[in-house]
């Protein structure tokens, strides 16, 4: 469990980078959506089992639900603050605590819901901070991003006793295709190639490698919670190397985000800690 707890940590470290490449990168949101995923599987290549290959819906929908996260989060990421897309994305514990327990059969317990019900609160903030402004559009974008995030999230979790990389390969793979137009009108420059390089390699293909090792372990719900590192990090990047800074009511609706989501996550890792012990007991 630590093991796997370190990787996510890693995880999220090797994410937060997303936010600031993207924005460094001069290029159209869905094309470079693509080119990051195109990288990618050229990583991925190298680690996925390939020849054990078989169709089920769990890999199908993983790859939907993958391709529609990074297309999503990048357009996200394009047209409002990197803050605003990141926090919104990390509403996804909504979704996995309404679908986990159909999907999962991992249930949510009532103190988990009050504390959707502040993310929540907390998601309304964005809306109300952007009303009016292009950014609007962008937080709907970090909203969907979210709910593909969750169901990615599910799905990946629901491989766990086969190879929950492939969700990831597959889903770079569908993200090319789905972007390909774009990718052919919008070739990247050579500063682009760079950015596009530690996207596809770093912020996609080793992140989710070990992410993928890792939900194997830990629980769809609690591996989002501990991952809330990457919010963290994520606009502390972009503020620092160029200055971008969300709203007031975006600032308050994050913390309020941040703070009941790490608290679920603690009390998350309380509970696992106390069925763990007496299982040691028993042996």
């Amino acid at each position: 469990m630590k093991k796997s707890v370190l990787l996510l940590l890693a995880t999220s470290i090797l994410w937060s980078s997303g936010g600031l490449l993207i924005k460094l990168v001069d290029l159209n949101p869905v094309a470079v959506a693509g080119y990051r995923a195109l990288i990618s599987i050229f990583f991925l290549s190298l680690f996925v089992n390939k020849s054990a290959f078989k169709f089920s819906w769990n890999k199908a929908f993983g790859a939907i639900s993958y391709a529609s996260m990074t297309i999503l989060f990048v357009m996200a990421t394009k047209t409002t603050t990197a803050a605003s897309a990141i926090l919104l994305q990390y509403t996804s514990p909504i979704y996995i605590a309404i679908f986990g327990g159909l999907l999962l059969k991992e249930k949510t317990s009532l103190r988990d819901w009050v504390v959707i019900f502040f993310i929540f609160s907390g998601m309304i903030l964005f809306f109300l901070d952007e009303f009016g402004s292009i950014n609007l559009i962008g937080n709907l974008f970090g909203v969907l991003s979210g709910v593909a995030m969750a169901f990615n999230t599910i799905f990946m979790r629901r491989e766990k006793d086969a190879d929950p990389l492939q969700n990831v390969f597959w889903g770079s793979i569908l993200t090319v295709i789905i972007t390909s137009p774009f990718m052919i009108v919008n070739v990247p420059g050579k500063e682009s190639w760079i950015g596009l390089a530690l996207l596809g390699i770093f912020q996609l293909g080793l992140s989710y490698l070990l992410y993928s090792i890792a939900i194997k372990n830990i629980p769809a719900l609690q591996s989002t919670l501990i991952c809330l590192i990457e919010p963290l990090f994520n606009p502390v990047w972009v503020y620092l190397t160029i200055g971008e800074t969300p709203g007031t009511l975006s600032i308050i609706g994050g913390v309020i985000i941040l703070i009941f989501v790490a608290l679920s996550s603690i009390k998350t890792i309380r509970v696992d800690n106390l069925v763990m012990q007496p299982l040691h007991k028993q042996q």
